[in-house]
């Protein structure tokens, strides 16, 4: 859709009621809906011929790189000849034009050398006078429009010169905007593909990696036992970063899965409140050693919900492993459950750093941090999140953050009891 203020060409509208001003702002009205750029600029070639009383009209687009113009919109007969041949700017009419940002008439093309007789002599046409604009971006020019042949031989006049400039304006308007739609589209284009190269990599890395590094595991543990105490401190560094390595292409492939639509749930009836506080169990020595701490408030009884356990413990996990990262000694998280119209919500709340307003919209998004890579006192790969996220909406829920800078944060989510329900999740039913 072209968006354009009827003031943007208001000025250059003759001032008068007429069938010439009627058409003018019937086509300034159409500028805003329509959808065709094409076809538009093709209305515009038709309008130049009616309302300066001409035997033709083209636009022609300027090709900066190439300085040269070419033919964006002609007469239907002499389309397949015309959008063929390039214009050069500094030996035609229109060239002076693009050249001076100025309009140009002339009476007899026979007396102007200006005149660029190839176009002529491939489409079989005998253009005798000339009327030309420049289709204008503020001091930028665009291209040409030009009208031939005025009728009965006639001199073009003022009232032509306004009349084309109008449609010169609304020409330049469509050409602009389809210029950023089509930037917008290659933009679009490139983020896809660049998402499908980083998937495509995740999934053939994810895969390549679990072999040897299941093999570096189950030999660590077999020679942890066999060497006895005299290599464990070595052996259990081994083990403890291949885990964590472990940990860290399950969260890639997890996130893959979502997103590519592999990712598969086994729904069974599942207490929240159990896995709540089986979490929450295997995160109590983990924020012990970082002196915080990590208590529960379940509220509601079982709070039970149709789901996959695995995948919400994963959810819920990740979103306390995040809290304890991100609390100083001395904090406190809280893992709270309840029962909300239609839901069970649970949320994971902390009193530690909190997050910028600015970078509170990306915290869900693949590999994000709120740190620089090169000052960031935390480690992680910034997947966590995205992890929980995937996990909450696979289940058909909703999992947002609140937060505030040197204070905390909340994260919540949403699971439906019924995943057959499809009600939105609304502010009212936060509580």
């Amino acid at each position: 859709m072209y968006n354009l203020t009827v003031m943007d060409v208001k000025a250059d509208m003759p001032d008068e009621s007429n069938p010439r001003a009627e058409r003018l702002a019937e086509l300034t009205r159409s500028l805003v809906a329509a959808q065709d750029v094409e076809a538009y600029l093709q209305a515009l070639v038709s309008a130049a011929v009616e309302l300066t009383h001409s035997e033709t009209a083209s636009i022609l687009e300027l090709d900066r790189e190439a300085n040269e113009l070419r033919f964006r919109a002609v007469p239907w007969y002499h389309r397949d000849i015309l959008l063929a041949i390039s214009v050069p700017v500094h030996a035609s009419a229109a060239g002076w034009v693009a050249q001076k940002a100025a309009p140009l008439v002339i009476s007899d093309v026979r007396k102007d050398e200006r005149h660029f007789r190839k176009v002529d002599e491939a489409s079989r046409f005998q253009t005798r006078s000339l009327l030309a604009v420049p289709l204008r971006q503020r001091d930028k020019v665009l291209g040409v429009f030009e009208a031939l042949n005025k009728s009965d031989d006639a001199h073009y006049t003022e009232d032509d010169v306004a009349i084309l400039e109008t449609l010169a304006a609304l020409a330049s308007a469509a050409l602009q905007t389809d210029t950023l739609e089509r930037r917008i589209k290659a933009s679009y284009n490139e983020v896809a593909e660049l998402d499908r190269l980083k998937s495509d990599f995740i999934a053939i890395t994810s895969h390549e990696l679990r072999t040897p590094l299941g093999l570096i595991l189950g030999h660590a543990t077999f020679l942890r036992e066999l060497v006895g105490s005299q290599y464990s401190e070595q052996l259990d560094a081994i083990i403890r970063n291949a885990t964590k390595l472990k940990e860290i292409i399950e969260d890639l492939s997890s996130v893959d899965n979502y997103q590519s639509g592999l990712a598969r749930i086994r729904q069974r009836q599942v207490s929240i409140a159990r896995v709540v506080e089986e979490v929450a169990v295997s995160f109590r020595e983990a924020a012990r050693l970082k002196g915080v701490s990590l208590r529960t408030n379940v509220s509601g009884g079982e709070l039970l919900v149709e789901a996959d356990a695995n995948k919400i413990a994963i959810a819920i996990s990740n979103l306390v492993k995040n809290a304890i990262t991100f609390t100083d000694q001395g904090g406190h998280i809280l893992i709270s459950a309840e029962t909300v119209p239609g839901y069970i919500k649970v949320s994971v709340i902390d009193d530690g750093i909190g997050i910028p307003p600015s970078d509170l919209p990306r915290i869900f998004e693949r590999f994000f941090q709120v740190e620089s890579h090169l000052t960031r006192r935390h480690g992680g790969m910034g997947l966590g999140l995205s992890v929980a996220k995937a996990m909450i909406e696979m289940h058909g829920g909703r999992i947002w953050a609140e937060s505030v800078a040197g204070r905390g944060s909340n994260f919540t989510f949403l699971l439906p009891i019924n995943p057959q329900q499809t009600r939105p999740v609304t502010p009212a039913l936060l509580g």
